[in-house]
């Protein structure tokens, strides 16, 4: 993300940025208490060095504008070629961009192999309709024939969304059902009560990728437009990241289950305070699948 955002390409460099970003999302829904010693305090003095960092990098793209090759400048320089922003502004899209495109998606991917593995089925046939695939360059349309794998997805997000709340502010008096929402007035629709909800999912806390080729549950799937199904918000603000998520995850899954294999080494569970994570982490013991005698 950060070669694609930035452009930049020095490993040591991506990896101090790493840490300044892990820094900041620490601190993102912690008490903002901004005082030595408190996660929010190293999470700001994080932000204000990967804006220092990004502005450096600006003042170098600008000294270099003439150069014929920008090829290597990423998100950053193009919009020093086709946006007039301010600085401050860049660096907040670029920050932004980090979060979503990243945070985002890398735990929806832990969850996904969380899950897996406390099903064995789901695993089983998630394999299954991988192995057919692997030995070769992934096509576009390999990646439309994983239907089980898009169940896989469909029902991480439900159950281990990482969204699992919007806010909004009412535009205007809003009247629903006993309640008037006065106009300025902050709107937070909280997605799980309805993803969790049993009169929607039936047995709504339990990991069934299977419900999704049920047709009842088929109607609730458009994540586009549905009411029943949001993980990816909705409206003018719908996340346009959405397909590209879902790519990603398949790809991450394939390459991960046709070549590893792995144990758990310690009891985990969810928790979505102050944001969705595995409280112990889910730590594993890796594998390579060739190397296991259950292939041999």
């Amino acid at each position: 993300m950060v070669n694609q955002l930035l452009g930049v390409s020095s490993e040591s460099e991506v990896d101090e940025i790493s840490q300044l970003f892990s820094d900041f999302v620490d601190g993102c829904l912690s008490v903002p208490i901004d005082l030595p010693g408190f996660t929010y305090h190293k999470a700001m003095k994080a932000r204000k060095e990967i804006i220092r960092k990004i502005n450096k990098t600006v003042e170098k793209l600008l000294q270099n504008k003439e150069a014929s090759d920008t090829a290597g400048n990423g998100v950053l320089g193009r919009l020093l070629e086709e946006e007039s922003l301010p600085n401050e502004s860049m660096a907040d899209f670029i920050i932004n961009l980090l979060f979503a495109g990243n945070e985002t998606t890398s735990k929806t991917m832990l969850f996904a192999v969380y899950f897996l593995t406390h099903c064995p089925k789901a695993m089983t046939q998630l394999l299954a309709e991988h192995d057919r695939l692997a030995g070769g360059t992934l096509t576009w349309q390999d990646y439309k024939t994983m239907d089980f794998t898009q169940c896989v997805i469909d029902e991480t997000l439900r159950l281990g969304g990482i969204a699992i709340w919007l806010m909004r502010e009412a535009k205007e008096d809003v009247s629903y059902q006993d309640y008037v929402i006065p106009k300025g007035c902050f709107v937070v629709p909280f997605l799980s009560a309805v993803h969790l909800d049993e009169s929607y999912y039936k047995e709504s806390l339990s990991f069934n990728p299977w419900r999704w080729l049920d047709p009842e549950t088929q109607q609730k799937r458009n994540w586009r437009t549905s009411p029943f199904y949001c993980p990816f918000g909705g409206g003018t603000r719908f996340c346009p990241g959405a397909e590209l998520a879902r790519l990603q995850i398949a790809l991450f899954l394939h390459y991960f289950i046709t070549t590893y294999r792995w144990t758990q080494l310690k009891e985990d569970r969810i928790s979505f305070f102050p944001s969705a994570r595995l409280v112990n982490g889910f730590k594993i013991q890796l594998n390579r699948r060739d190397s296991d005698p259950r292939n041999q």
